[in-house]
């Protein structure tokens, strides 16, 4: 049997190092694993519903309509760079190194965040299957969710950690079982609900009279409730991120994230649509309270409910697992290029397993500091999930926007014209990508805005502006004062028919051309 080939590896610079196993429905299970429907669903729902009632559910296609035209511009470009660190990689051919840099920062910042707030969803799940579940207190007192949360996130991130730590093929096997078990969960908890419908469809309409007297009426309400939906649908990008360890990445990938994102729309959809339709009382408060989870232990009872909600635990695990390994991906794709402190460590593979092993530790042990520091707040889950949301948003749109100035230069998709065989939106190209930009812009902005429904009172409900500016200005201080200076791909990493001197001189990991 013949080595497996580099799928192009040697065009960017890069030697064949990371283990190429991942095949056509692992890398699909990456994808939707990171979007995960079965966690975002249950685990915001409460949010939404609280804040804009059974209408609440138009957020959700106003979502999909948004992120899948930025799902589309990632498909063209998982085509044609398939390569680890899918965004930073994707920013470096579109734009400077001082963008790309940025993108890339900002993605692995989120993706830490995102860690620590999928681990903290068996919080909002386990004490409901079980209330020895609940490991402070009984939930009631100020800290005891929280405190019971970040016990229960670290279990999960220990558990993340390991898993990475040992190899991609475990992970994929992990992930792939645990994507089918939550595909199958979902299905079945559709069809339950639908035969269980109690409402008319009218309902949707419903606002509960939320907004009423204010300037904006029902649509700010609405704009907070966006959240729950935002919350879901991203990362679908992680198909990409796995490239260099995916068989026919340049096949493969586009199709995955796109069947990831449209399959998370579909069964996601009909679960919302559903669960508001089944709900036996619509006005009961204990919905904004305790969600999802609450109305399908009132629908389907004891032991049937019971296990749907094991599914999600199951679905929590394995999204938590790829976002761990997305942002392994993206921190050894960065170390490579030696454009992070201690890169040569963090892109140091385990010669046995082939995998980057301080990177894992190192970023489970950040997403346990976060669970840590936020510790005492009630708003622990909102705040940290919304930060995790915005710095996506900002890492794509510095990959949509580049892109689009390309465009609109004439310079993208290039002299094949999309004509190579690969992925191409052709003549749609201009207009996918202007609202992927518009969209992108305008979600961050409303997810970041100021409310204390989401991040507290007083400087607490700046939270958004506070962190992610400050992840801006230690990381872009540190880029370019220092970063800048050193930037190159390691030795080690180089490609071999670049690897002809002894002593190479690092090569620039930029495309000839790039500007800062």
């Amino acid at each position: 049997m013949s080595a497996p080939q580099d799928d192009g590896l040697a065009e960017f610079g890069y030697s064949q190092s990371l283990d190429r196993s991942i095949g056509k429905f692992a890398s699909f299970a990456a994808g939707i694993s990171y979007i995960s429907i079965l966690t975002g669903t249950f685990q915001l729902f409460y949010f939404g519903y609280a804040f804009g009632g059974p209408a609440y559910w138009w957020s959700w296609p106003l979502v999909f309509i948004g992120q899948v035209m930025v799902a589309l511009c990632f498909a063209e470009l998982a085509a044609r760079y398939p390569v680890a660190g899918s965004v930073y990689n994707w920013s470096k051919r579109l734009a400077g190194p001082t963008t790309s840099w940025l993108a890339g920062w900002m993605m692995f910042m989120a993706s830490v965040v995102t860690i620590a707030a999928v681990a903290l969803g068996y919080q909002t799940t386990l004490p409901q299957i079980w209330s020895g579940f609940q490991l402070i207190g009984d939930g009631s007192g100020d800290t005891d969710f929280a405190v019971s949360g970040v016990l229960w996130g670290i279990v999960l991130v220990a558990f993340t950690t390991i898993v990475n730590a040992i190899g991609v093929k475990l992970m994929s096997r992990i992930n792939s079982v645990g994507v089918f078990i939550e595909l199958i969960a979902a299905v079945i908890l559709v069809v339950l609900l639908a035969i269980n419908i109690v409402n008319p469809p009218t309902v949707l309409l419903d606002t509960q009279g939320l907004g009423a007297g204010t300037n904006l009426g029902y649509f700010g309400p609405f704009l907070i409730a966006t959240l729950a939906s935002a919350y879901v649908m991203y990362g679908f990008d992680t198909a990409s991120s796995l490239g260099e360890e995916t068989v026919d990445p340049r096949r493969t990938a586009p199709s995955a994230i796109l069947r990831a994102v449209i399959a998370s729309f579909i069964i996601g959809g009909l679960i919302l649509l559903f669960a508001i339709l089944a709900a036996p009382d619509l006005s009961d408060p204990a919905i904004a309270e305790n969600g999802l989870q609450y109305i399908i232990l009132s629908v389907l009872g004891g032991p049937t409910g019971t296990v749907l909600l094991f599914a999600v635990i199951i679905a929590i695990t394995v999204c938590a697992l790829a976002v761990h390994t997305a942002a392994i991906r993206l921190m050894f794709a960065m170390a490579r290029d030696n454009a992070l402190p201690g890169s040569a460590r963090l892109a140091h593979l385990d010669p046995k397993r082939k995998t980057p092993l301080i990177p894992a530790v190192l970023i489970g042990v950040a997403a346990v500091l976060i669970l840590v520091v936020n510790i005492g707040s009630r708003e622990i889950f909102t705040a940290v999930t919304s930060v995790a949301i915005i710095m996506i948003y900002i890492a794509y749109l510095l990959v949509t926007a580049p892109m689009l100035v390309k465009r609109f230069r004439g310079e993208w998709p290039g002299p094949s014209g999309g004509k190579d065989g690969y992925f191409s939106l052709g003549r749609w190209g201009l207009p996918v990508n202007i609202i992927a930009v518009l969209w992108g812009g305008l979600m961050a902005l409303n997810l970041a805005w100021p409310r204390p429904e989401v991040y507290g009172e007083g400087v607490l409900a700046w939270t958004a502006f506070i962190f992610i500016g400050g992840v801006v200005v230690i990381g872009l201080g540190w880029f370019l004062l220092r970063g800048r200076h050193q930037v190159g791909t390691l030795p080690e990493h180089l490609a071999k028919q670049l690897d002809v001197d002894p002593s190479p001189r690092p090569a620039d990991p930029f495309p000839e051309g790039s500007q800062a």
